[in-house]
């Protein structure tokens, strides 16, 4: 939240719906997150908040929109910043109006890329100005290379030995072509990864499908050689590798909220224990 007139405060009962141990495995310093504003306290100056009540969709809706508006803001201070102006008088004069009119200033720049003369013909503006956020803006949407990666696992206990994993993954970089390039690195033998960097996901993903089918048919004709793929290929840095993060974070939740509920039971099997030697105690 922008405001800094006002503390903001997450009660653990907002937290999470399920029980929990450790506050860290819910939420870390420096992580955005999105809360749901319970009230306001105008006089005391408090703001409570609440986690557990936002749902998946209000989150990946309040992900997308914050994503979109941070752009708007990076291109704003910096065109501001070129023309010597401040960001408050530019988004006076072009984004609010904008926001008010189309819903999202972004949306609204993405169509003036297409028709600046319909976006902006109602606006005070400066030409050089109006042709430094169509500029910028271009610049933003230009669609950013991905990196894909597949780790796997490729032996052989032969008289080849390293030397027909070295082949096979030769053979694997080698169906690099102009479009996609296949970098293969070591992590530690046997583990490796394959890399390649493109615009498009789904070849991206086809062509190290492709490097893995022809790794595995290599290693697998000498004898002793094995392959083994590690996971599902990844998005490096992007929305899927994100996902992961928060489902490892899930299952690391789980667990100890199962260990938590082990301890409550040991705990409990011990009382009943002592319980039972008294009584045994007591009628000796």
């Amino acid at each position: 939240m922008e405001s800094s007139a006002f503390v903001r405060m997450i009660l653990m009962s907002e937290l999470s719906k399920r029980r929990f141990r450790s506050v860290n495995k819910l939420i870390r310093v420096g992580r955005h997150e999105v809360v749901l504003v319970l009230r306001v306290d105008s006089q005391k100056g408090y703001i409570d908040l609440s986690k557990r009540r936002v749902s998946p969709k209000d989150i990946i809706k309040c992900e997308e929109n914050f994503s979109k508006s941070k752009k708007v803001h990076q291109t704003v201070r910096h065109v501001a910043q070129k023309h010597k102006m401040t960001v408050e008088e530019l988004n006076k004069k072009v984004i609010w109006p904008l926001y008010k009119k189309y819903g999202h200033a972004l949306d609204a720049l993405k169509e003036a890329t297409m028709n600046p003369d319909a976006i902006f013909k109602e606006m005070d503006i400066a030409d050089d100005v109006k042709e430094s956020l169509l500029t910028d803006i271009k610049l933003r949407l230009t669609p950013q290379a991905l990196k894909l990666r597949g780790r796997i696992d490729v032996w052989c206990f032969g008289y080849e030995g390293i030397d027909a994993v070295k082949e096979a993954l030769k053979e694997g970089k080698n169906i690099s072509n102009d479009q996609v390039t296949i970098n293969i690195k070591l992590i530690a033998p046997p583990q490796y990864v394959i890399v390649t960097s493109c615009h498009d996901k789904d070849l991206g993903m086809a062509k190290i499908q492709e490097a893995m089918k022809v790794i595995s048919d290599k290693i697998k004709a000498y004898k002793g050689g094995d392959f083994k793929q590690q996971g599902e290929i990844l998005v490096i840095g992007g929305d899927d590798e994100k996902r992961l993060e928060e489902l490892l974070d899930k299952n690391d939740d789980l667990s100890s909220d199962d260990d938590y509920s082990s301890d409550d039971e040991d705990d409990n099997s011990s009382d009943d224990d002592d319980n039972t030697s008294e009584e045994e105690e007591e009628d000796d």
